[in-house]
């Protein structure tokens, strides 16, 4: 017989609140606790393996509706691993987009460091500009 385990030591056992899974419940990505009788949540292994499933896919960075689409197509008899793939490989751009954005970033506060080394006092105190190493950058990147 499966032992069933309450809420509470399963949230610790999986390091996550239990209103996470109460959540994961109310949106359907656990099926609903089995209850004691005197109405707490109780869940079997199963159940801890699939909220474990589903903190994993989340550090993925899966959305929990596409957990939720993964779970349905392993449910309905489908192995998922193609939809995975599928977004895996979105995954994967929206990254390279995401690291190319900030190696540009990286770049353009680079230039404003070096700037800063060379600026002039005349410059930092022109009461006409609030910080010439932010306005600089603004007209340069109009110019560009």
């Amino acid at each position: 017989m499966t032992k069933l385990k309450q809420i509470g030591p399963v949230a610790r056992e999986l390091g996550i609140n239990p209103k996470t899974i109460r959540y994961y419940e109310e949106i359907g990505l656990i099926p609903p606790a089995q209850r004691t009788e005197s109405g707490y949540r109780v869940y079997g292994q199963a159940d801890i393996d699939r909220i474990a499933f589903i903190l994993r896919a989340r550090e993925l960075d899966f959305s929990l509706d596409d957990i939720g689409e993964i779970l349905a197509l392993r449910e309905g008899g489908e192995a998922p691993c193609l939809y995975v793939t599928d977004l895996v490989q979105k995954q994967l751009a929206v990254i390279d987009a995401k690291i190319a954005a900030l190696n540009q970033l990286r770049e353009e506060l680079e230039d404003v460091q070096r700037q800063a080394v060379t600026i002039s006092l005349d410059v930092i105190v022109d009461k006409e500009c609030v910080c010439h190493l932010i306005e600089n950058r603004a007209i340069r990147a109009e110019i560009a």
